[in-house]
């Protein structure tokens, strides 16, 4: 009963609030259109059109006259367009516009801020009086191992970074900013990333604005065809390119292009983590995972075949042990590394007496028993 009974008052709540909000903006526009309905008369007008029937309210030429002005409804005029002849007047007008949709933008912000606060509460945690979020941006150079992405599921890693000098270069000298590998586009089958870079150069050697192609309805292949032979862009796509150390021209032709490329919140300084030791978990005395907990690297089976393979058994001996869940082993290492004496013996790892205790648990008993020479 209670909640219905919130969910009426939150309810009642926000029909007040929209009712005083409504008023206030019904009020800012009958202060515009009284304003506009005394500026009007006397000027010369010019393109009044109704921007829902698309008919001229008041012809060209004619003096507006307080009647004229009057049966104006100034919501269905473009607000961009010349109202009257004069520059002054045209600019006035467009000036009381522009105040007038200012205020009511910021009254149905409000209206959207108070009704999010009724809707979903701003109850702060138990013994918060008052709570503050800092935000700190920060520039941050692209290095390598950052990650990046088209808009074709095309992503990857920054694997080199050279001067501007090295890179490729056409014919007028101009040099590529990026070289993607080829190798991602047949296995993906994304043809959509050639097609914007045929767009794109074609576009911008037209000088044209940016091209807008919904998924559905975007650019055939003989429309992009059409603008590279308008922008004298070989119908391939692709040019002669220089060796940016030689000089040289290289053997093939390349595609060459402009495509929107995204930097992706994965960079490498983020990611970067290293350990000795650390933390290790309770029960199985293993370190712990991952870089926000300082946690070590997993090894894994497949790592673990890797090793096997290369015969390196002490090596793999001392990853599985010293440097995981042996927790005599661990002490006696750093004991022997302090007074400089040779490593010791690997132990039991903790997660063999981990295993002892879980069989035991389910009734069997395990004895450990040890193996006379």
């Amino acid at each position: 009963k209670s909640s219905k009974k919130a969910r009426k008052k939150e309810k009642e709540v926000l029909l007040e609030l929209t009712e005083k909000y409504e008023g206030e903006i019904a009020k800012i526009r009958e202060r515009r259109d009284e304003i506009l309905r005394n500026f009007l008369p006397g000027k010369r007008a010019q393109d009044i059109f109704s921007m829902t029937t698309g008919e001229q309210l008041i012809e060209s030429g004619k003096k507006i006259s307080k009647t004229d002005a009057a049966k104006l409804d100034f919501d269905d005029i473009d607000p961009k367009a010349d109202w009257t002849s004069g520059v002054p007047s045209s600019q006035k007008i467009r000036q009381i516009l522009r105040h007038a949709k200012m205020l009511i933008e910021d009254r149905l912000e409000e209206l959207k801020i108070e009704k999010d606060k009724i809707i979903r509460g701003d109850e702060l945690p138990p013994g918060v009086l008052q709570m503050v979020k800092v935000h700190v941006a920060m520039k941050r150079k692209i290095s390598v191992g950052d990650k990046m992405a088209g808009r074709h599921g095309n992503k990857g890693v920054i694997s080199k970074i050279v001067p501007v000098e090295d890179m490729p270069y056409l014919e007028d000298g101009t040099p590529v900013d990026i070289i993607l590998n080829p190798l991602g586009v047949p296995s993906r089958m994304n043809i959509g990333q050639i097609l914007e870079t045929h767009l794109g150069w074609a576009i911008r050697k037209l000088g044209l604005p940016p091209a807008e192609t919904p998924v559905f309805n975007g650019a055939s292949i003989d429309e992009i065809k059409k603008l590279m032979v308008e922008a004298g862009i070989p119908e391939t796509g692709k040019v002669t390119l220089y060796d940016g150390f030689t000089g040289e021209p290289f053997q093939s032709p390349v595609t060459v292009g402009s495509i929107y490329m995204m930097k992706l919140s994965h960079l490498a300084d983020d990611k970067i983590h290293a350990r000795s030791i650390g933390p290790y978990s309770l029960v199985t005395q293993q370190p712990l995972g991952g870089k926000a907990q300082f946690g070590g690297q997993r090894f894994g089976e497949m790592e673990v075949w890797a090793l096997e393979a290369y015969g390196a058994a002490h090596t793999l001996q001392e990853i599985l042990t010293y440097k995981s869940d042996d927790v005599r082993g661990r002490a006696k290492m750093y004991e022997s590394i302090v007074k400089g004496d040779n490593p010791p013996e690997a132990g039991i790892p903790e997660s063999f007496n981990v295993l002892v205790k879980e069989m035991r648990g389910l009734g069997i008993d395990v004895q450990l028993v040890e193996e006379e020479e």
